[in-house]
C-alpha cells in the first residue's frame, strides 16, 4: 500500500520518480481501511530533505501510511521557507490532542549544546512525555535519540575529539529482535556527530536493550520494550550523498574536516559514492512499521491508555 502525503508536498514528485508508491487523499480517502498514522517531528533545518529521506522508507511499507509533519512552535526554522512550512507543518501545539501509531523524532545540529540550553528545551521535554501517552511507538534518532535517552533515563551524552563521520561496520546483537528481522550479522550504517553515548551508562537502565552497536563507534541502536521506545544514534535513513553533502559543505566553509571513514571508493572524493545501507534501512523502517501494525490498538484513543 501506499503513502498518503499532500499531493503538493515537493517529496511527492521524488518520491514518485523512485517508485515509492504514493497516494493522493481522494484516493486514500476511498479505502475502506484505518492506515497507520505516523509523524515526524523534524528539527533538522533542511526540512524537504529529512522529509524525502523518511517518507522513502516509510512509504516502503505495503501499508497504508497517513504521514503528518510536525515542528516545535518554540523555534522559527532558518532554512525552509514559511511557505513551506505553513503548507505542509503543524506545530507539536496543533496536534498535541492527536494519537500517533508511530512518531519519528529527527536529529538536530545542535549537539554540543547543552540540552538546557535548547532554545526549545522545554518543549521537546513536554513533547517527549506527550509521546508516552499518544504515541505507541517512537523512533528518536541521532541527536533526537540522545535527548530522549538523557529525558527519560539521564543517560548522559560525552563530547568526542573529533567527528564521527563515515560509513562504519555494525553488528546484529539480537538476531531474535522483531527490529532485526532479516539483519545480516554484520553492515554498515552512516555516522555522523560529535557525541556519544555509553554502553556502560546505558546498561545500569533496567529496560534498555541495546540491538546493535560499532567496534569503532560504540553504541547504535537501543530498544525500550516498556514504552515502545527506538533509540537510533546514527543515520540508516541517509542518502547516498549525505555524507558528501556534508564533507564538501565544510570543505567549502574552511572547517576542518576528515574525509568520510570508508565512503568514497579509493578514498577520492571524485567518485561517486556508493550506497551499502540502503537495503538494512528499508528493512528496520519495514520492520518497525510491522511490528506497530502488529501491535497497535485499532482504536487510536485506546493508544497509551496502559501507560497513564
Amino acid at each position: 500500500m501506499p503513502i498518503k502525503i499532500p499531493d503538493t508536498l515537493p517529496a511527492f514528485e521524488t518520491l514518485q520518480d523512485e517508485g515509492v508508491r504514493v497516494m493522493t487523499e481522494t484516493v486514500a480517502f476511498r479505502q475502506d481501511i484505518r492506515p497507520l498514522q505516523i509523524g515526524l517531528l523534524n528539527l533538522m533545518p533542511n526540512k524537504i530533505k529529512t522529509e524525502i529521506q523518511m517518507a522513502r522508507l516509510v512509504g516502503a511499507s505495503p501499508l497504508q501510511v497517513e504521514f503528518s509533519l510536525v515542528r516545535v512552535g518554540g523555534h522559527k526554522a532558518k532554512n525552509t521557507s514559511q511557505e513551506h512550512l505553513l503548507a505542509f507543518y503543524e506545530t507539536w501545539e496543533e496536534v498535541k490532542h492527536r494519537k500517533f501509531d508511530g512518531f519519528i523524532i529527527t536529529g538536530a545540529p545542535i549537539e554540543l549544546l547543552e540540552y538546557e540550553d535548547v532554545t526549545y528545551w522545554n518543549e521537546m521535554q513536554e513533547i517527549l512525555d506527550w509521546t508516552t501517552t499518544n504515541v505507541h511507538s517512537t523512533m528518536n534518532v541521532c541527536w533526537g535519540a540522545m535527548a530522549a535517552i538523557y529525558h527519560f533515563h539521564k543517560v548522559p551524552k560525552y563530547t568526542l575529539k573529533e567527528k564521527a563521520f563515515g560509513v562504519y561496520r555494525h553488528q546484529n546483537l539480537k538476531p531474535s529482535s522483531v527490529y532485526l528481522n532479516g539483519f545480516s550479522d554484520d553492515f554498515a550504517i552512516p555516522v555522523s556527530r560529535w557525541t556519544e553515548v555509553r554502553r556502560a551508562d546505558i546498561e545500569k537502565v533496567p529496560g534498555l536493550e541495546i540491538l546493535m552497536d560499532s567496534s569503532e563507534m560504540g553504541v547504535c541502536l537501543v530498544h525500550e520494550r516498556a514504552c515502545n521506545r527506538l533509540y537510533m544514534f546514527n543515520h540508516v535513513e541517509y542518502d547516498s550523498t549525505s555524507l558528501a553533502d556534508e564533507y564538501f559543505r565544510d570543505v567549502n566553509s574552511g572547517v576542518p574536516i576528515k574525509m568520510p571513514h570508508n565512503y568514497f571508493p579509493h578514498n577520492d572524493p571524485e567518485i561517486p559514492p556508493q550506497n551499502r545501507w540502503r537495503s538494512h534501512a528499508h528493512l528496520f523502517f519495514g520492520n518497525w512499521i510491522n511490528e506497530i501494525y502488529q501491535t497497535t490498538p485499532y482504536d487510536l484513543e485506546e493508544i497509551g491508555q496502559e501507560r497513564i
